[in-house]
């Protein structure tokens, strides 16, 4: 779209080393902060922009509107939205859906972490408010899900399964049968229904899968499997450019 930048960054390109290796942009692992900010600033060179933009997330719905940086400490949110020009709106994400989105005609943009919380309790319908509130029009606004976890390598409870549905039945249509007494999740999936559902103009999903890619992603799934103390995250980020 004219005027609008975004990208998918993975785990390659960056300075970090051992199990950050390389581009971790993620200021909360214990990666050495000085590889972490050289990092984002190698992500910032890639949008020509003079500011990325990232807030403390926290699985929940609340949205910030970013004009240029904060003041003092990011706000905890898991949504951003701007109609400022050269501001990157920057998503942490290792197994959670980043969506970016984009209403090329109002010049309104914003981004979203979307876990499975935050897709059940609707972060993602929270920006989509937020950039209506800047202008911009739900039928107007094109959404792209970056790599997340797939539905093949996300396996959960039953008792999981059964939370979800009960918050939101259309949600069965994204289990599919596992091993007993466990489903598997289709996140991507379940986050394009729910952006669908909210009447956007086009939604896609790159496809990626961030658990079964391990040179290429972060995943906090496959730490875990591994017995890894920690994992570096992977950026997602749109902006508003000249």
């Amino acid at each position: 779209m004219p005027g609008i930048a975004h990208g998918f960054f993975t785990r390659r390109g960056g300075v970090s080393t051992g199990i950050y290796q390389s581009l971790n942009c993620g200021a909360g692992s214990d990666d050495k902060p000085e590889n972490v900010q050289e990092n984002r600033a190698r992500v910032l060179t890639e949008f020509a922009a003079p500011n990325l933009t990232t807030v403390y997330q926290v699985h929940g719905t609340a949205v910030a509107e970013a004009r240029g940086g904060w003041p003092g400490d990011p706000p905890e949110a898991d949504g951003l939205v701007t109609k400022t020009p050269g501001v990157v709106l920057g998503i942490l994400t290792a197994d959670c859906a980043p969506v970016l989105f984009a209403d090329p005609d109002a010049k309104v943009i914003g981004a979203a972490h979307c876990g499975w919380r935050g897709a059940l309790h609707g972060v993602a319908d929270r920006v989509i408010e937020e950039m209506e509130r800047l202008g911009a029009s739900a039928s107007r606004i094109s959404a792209a899900i970056g790599p997340t976890i797939a539905q093949a390598s996300y396996e959960v409870t039953t008792a999981f399964a059964e939370s979800l549905i009960d918050h939101d039945a259309e949600g069965a249509a994204f289990f599919a049968t596992g091993k007993p007494d466990h489903a598997q999740f289709d996140l991507p999936g379940y986050v394009r229904h729910r952006l669908n559902r909210a009447g956007l103009a086009e939604v896609h999903w790159t496809g990626h899968d961030t658990y079964t890619l391990a040179d290429t992603f972060f995943s906090y799934r496959r730490t875990t499997h591994r017995g890894e103390p920690d994992y570096g995250r992977q950026i997602s980020g749109i902006a508003l450019v000249p």
